[in-house]
């Protein structure tokens, strides 16, 4: 449905505003569930509903923290596996071989841990984006 009703709206207004006009309106919409600055404003210039949240700005911050802890766990997951990749073309020194068999336990326990704080991280993600 939302397909066939965005495939009707070929016509545009342009609108010009001032910088703090505009600074306003989009105050306006980040405050709303409207995604689109468009939804937002369509919804106004109809009298639509326009549901408001309220964002508790310690739970943003640990968003924003958990966020960039889950940006850095999958920089680091790429660096080793680099450097795995790289110590197996070397795997024909003994040890490097007995190495490398002790790392990829290493390894695997690892990214157990790593996708189970992932998965955990998205949990609350979704939760906080619900609220």
């Amino acid at each position: 449905m939302m397909e066939a009703e965005n495939s009707n709206r070929t016509r545009i207004i342009g609108l010009r505003l001032t910088p703090e006009e505009y600074a306003k309106i989009e105050r306006k919409w980040k405050a709303s569930t409207c995604r689109k600055l468009s939804d937002y404003v369509r919804k106004h210039l109809f009298d639509k509903s326009i549901v408001t949240t309220y964002r508790n700005q310690s739970l943003d911050d640990f968003m924003e923290e958990t966020i960039a802890l889950r940006n850095e766990l999958n920089a680091i997951g790429t660096n080793i596996n680099q450097a795995v990749k790289k110590l197996h073309t070397l795997q024909q020194i003994p040890e490097f071989r007995n190495w490398i068999i002790s790392y990829d336990l290493d390894k695997k326990i690892l990214f157990n841990k790593v996708e189970e704080i992932k998965k955990h991280i998205q949990k609350i993600t979704d939760k906080w984006l619900q609220s």
